[in-house]
């Protein structure tokens, strides 16, 4: 997709680092993983797809489309430009227009509600073991994509794989990355270590801390910030 870039010249839409994303003004929504993500607390399915209409509307007006989840009592909203597999301007563009109608349909956001979760796998031998796992979650070892199988119809989480050295001694390998709001992690870590949990890494943070379980099994906090 080409559009009219500063300056005149044309080309494709660029990337918006997390900070501009930040800056934006974006109240109702949340950076995870790639996306942003918005809940809209709508209190009923009528007004859910009332809601969900007006979006509509204003999608093919953008000629931009977001990937909505319409439940009864909320609307989930996720936006992100394919064409670069990142944010973009035609994307905050979007979620602004969506929160003024969420307003002028007195329909409140939950941006802290927003969470998203990735399976991660080490693996010394993806050439091995990526076609299986991409069969066994997709049916189709086209959904293999470098590191990541991705399902297109959005049906399971993400698995990356993360490479690693070649080991003989039992350990595990499968993780949950937890995606969270930048201004949700402390409270969920917190409230996982109040629950038992043990923080064993967070020399990364804020961009992920890593947490243990009383049997040692692994997962880790993440968000969008100093990626």
């Amino acid at each position: 997709m080409t559009i009219q870039m500063p300056g005149g010249i044309l080309g494709r839409m660029e990337q918006l680092t997390t900070k501009q994303v930040l800056d934006s003004g974006l109240d109702d929504w949340r950076k995870l993983a790639q996306a942003l993500h918005a809940r809209f607390r709508t209190g009923s399915f009528v007004a859910g797809l009332k809601f969900v209409t007006a979006v509509t509307d204003a999608a093919e007006e953008a000629n931009h489309h977001p990937d909505v989840t319409l439940t009864y009592p909320f609307v989930d909203v996720k936006l992100i430009s394919h064409d670069v597999a990142a944010v973009t301007q035609r994307d905050v563009n979007l979620a602004l227009r969506i929160s003024e109608i969420a307003r002028a349909q007195e329909i409140s956001a939950e941006p802290g509600a927003v969470a998203e979760i990735e399976l991660a796998l080490d693996t010394a031998d993806l050439a091995a073991v990526g076609p299986f796992w991409a069969a066994l979650l997709t049916g189709s070892i086209d959904s293999q994509a470098g590191d990541d199988v991705a399902d297109p119809g959005g049906r399971v989480p993400l698995l990356w794989f993360q490479h690693t050295d070649a080991h003989k001694v039992p350990r595990q390998r499968f993780h949950v990355d937890l995606w969270v709001p930048h201004d949700v992690a402390e409270m969920r870590i917190a409230a996982a270590v109040a629950a038992g949990g043990t923080v064993v890494d967070d020399e990364q943070a804020p961009s992920f801390v890593v947490l243990v379980d009383p049997e040692g099994n692994k997962a880790c906090v993440c968000t969008c910030l100093e990626r």
